[in-house]
């Protein structure tokens, strides 16, 4: 185990804050945060303790309480540290293409053993840190993936102008599929479910149901 001494603790005020900690800071997160997802999925948002967590990454209990002082800290730490990435939507050459492939890699990321993803998401229903965290997460995918919606009117398969496209409502709607059939139904997944997803929304968008003025949109 390491001391109680780890240096880069957070004051409870720098908690909110992103943070980007190195050298033995970081390694210590990393343990932490390791921790957190697999002691979630085996005992369940109530058996999620901090002296789990301290006894599971080897991390002194006195470190983690001081950092994260809570569970709500710990899983919102978690959901933060899943935003700091370089993840980007793929560019396959078209809107169909760019969202069914948002849609497998959605689909794929429901598959993971043991399902974090799943747990997350419950837990977010019993912690007010990590539903916040959660949210911030979704926010900052939605706004990465608007790029496929800004691709798609440069390629005119859109009817714009840009300003005038509903980007989070397509996204939305291009993905909302998989995430009910995977996580409210918990259905076996669809090889086929994100393609068809990606092209009712796709002929959506095209006859304009996401654009402020539906007369723009091209005849069909």
């Amino acid at each position: 185990m390491t001391t109680a001494d780890e240096d880069g603790a957070d004051t409870p005020g720098e908690r909110d804050r992103p943070r980007r900690p190195g050298g033995r800071t970081a390694r210590v997160r990393s343990q932490v945060l390791d921790a957190v997802g697999p002691l979630l999925v085996e005992f369940g948002y109530d058996g999620l303790t901090i002296d789990a967590v301290a006894a599971r990454s080897g991390v002194h209990r006195a470190t983690v309480y001081r950092r994260w002082r809570d569970v709500g800290g710990l899983l919102a730490d978690v959901l933060d540290a899943a935003g700091d990435d370089t993840w980007h939507p793929a560019d396959t050459g078209s809107l169909e293409g760019d969202l069914t492939a948002l849609n497998e890699e959605v689909q794929y990321a429901m598959e993971e053993d043991p399902p974090v993803t799943y747990a997350l998401i419950a837990a977010s229903f019993r912690s007010d840190e990590a539903a916040s965290a959660l949210h911030r997460f979704w926010e900052d995918r939605y706004e990465r993936c608007a790029e496929v919606v800004h691709r798609a009117v440069d390629r005119e398969e859109l009817p714009g102008p840009l300003e005038a496209v509903d980007a989070r409502g397509l996204l939305v709607t291009a993905t909302a599929p998989v995430y009910h059939e995977r996580v409210l139904l918990r259905n076996e997944p669809d090889p086929g479910l994100p393609v068809r997803a990606a092209r009712a929304a796709v002929l959506a968008a095209r006859a304009g149901a996401f654009t402020s003025d539906s007369s723009k949109a091209p005849d069909r």
